[in-house]
């Protein structure tokens, strides 16, 4: 697994507790209007001011930062239940930490959590494993489920609900230097991936460390691969032998994102020949993307990797990229406008 943000907090925090340190667990249970960080993000704060995470764009984090120095260990002391509490209320609150206008945010306060749970849970999240970790708020006690599916947190007032572990995955279909830089990037961007190539000379050069590599066919690699709601499949390798089939399974299943890299001209030809060997349609294609990326007039492997990842984070941040920022569109705009006629 990617080491996310979640576990890298998780993980310090487990260290400062089992070394005997005090430390406070913050969490953005809910969000009004305008938000810096997501529902989930954490924050852990050591008790000598070390911190690790983000809840805020850094003004919240001070703050909290300023109040666990300054009241700890009198006035804070040894509370057994979470506490929470709200940033952003009025208009100069929201000014002062720096939140957008009329930006809310509430934080679910642990306080030295036990360093026994916390062990158990950042074992689970190194193995792969997706859990639910539950906080009592009246008790300040947790504990930690397996999680059938990706979820939401949920904060009911009384008990959170915070489902944590493999989140979004990338499926890379051919190694090559564009592979490298879009694994980098989604490695970065808290994905886990994987990479399928049968070709062993193409995996000799392979050197991103912390993605999975598999040398099945690429279908029967996806296949494996399972893809859900959080997972895209792209094919970067060109060869139709290999990339189509793949294509075809993942277009199928509920991933959020499949799409092949390749020009205008090779995308046409690709869905063309889906429909007339595979039996495919122009609606059960409709998902396949192609050429994939957004157009930021990218030539270089690593310009190319940029966009592609653009792309991919749009989808799956629900955003509606425009038609004319597709690399296709702007493209065939390009082609129109040199083949107009020059005004005279």
């Amino acid at each position: 697994m990617n080491d996310t943000t979640d576990l890298k907090v998780l993980r310090a925090l487990h260290e400062w507790r089992q070394a005997g340190r005090r430390a406070l667990l913050a969490t953005v249970v809910s969000t009004w209007g305008s938000s810096p960080r997501p529902v989930g993000s954490q924050l852990a704060i050591r008790d000598d001011g070390r911190l690790i995470g983000s809840v805020s764009g850094g003004c919240i984090e001070d703050d909290l930062l300023f109040q666990y120095i300054k009241n700890a260990p009198t006035a804070w002391g040894r509370p057994e239940a979470p506490q929470l509490v709200r940033y952003g209320i009025n208009a100069d609150e929201a000014h002062r930490f720096g939140l957008p206008c009329g930006g809310t945010l509430e934080l679910l306060l642990e306080f030295d959590p036990p360093a026994a749970p916390l062990q158990e849970l950042v074992l689970a999240l190194e193995s792969g494993q997706l859990v639910c970790r539950s906080v009592d708020c009246l008790t300040g006690q947790s504990r930690m489920d397996v999680s059938p599916s990706p979820a939401d947190l949920v904060f009911d007032g009384q008990t959170l609900r915070h489902t944590m572990g493999p989140d979004y995955r990338m499926l890379l279909i051919g190694a090559g230097m564009l592979a490298e830089y879009l694994a980098t990037m989604a490695l970065f961007n808290g994905f886990s991936v994987t990479l399928c190539d049968p070709r062993s000379e193409y995996l000799g050069g392979w050197a991103v460390p912390g993605v999975r590599i598999v040398t099945d066919m690429p279908d029967d690699a996806v296949q494996a691969f399972r893809p859900d709601q959080r997972s895209c499949v792209i094919a970067l390798t060109h060869d139709p032998k290999l990339d189509d089939l793949a294509l075809m399974e993942a277009v199928a299943s509920p991933a959020f994102y499949v799409g092949a890299i390749g020009s205008r001209r090779n995308s046409a030809a690709r869905k063309d020949r889906m429909m007339t060997h595979f039996g495919q349609t122009e609606e059960s294609l409709a998902r396949l993307r192609g050429p994939i990326g957004l157009y930021i007039g990218s030539k270089t492997p690593s310009e190319i990797a940029v966009s592609v990842m653009a792309e991919v984070l749009a989808v799956k941040n629900g955003v509606a990229v425009p038609a004319a920022m597709s690399v296709a569109a702007m493209k065939q705009a390009r082609v129109t406008a040199e083949s107009s006629p020059s005004p005279t």
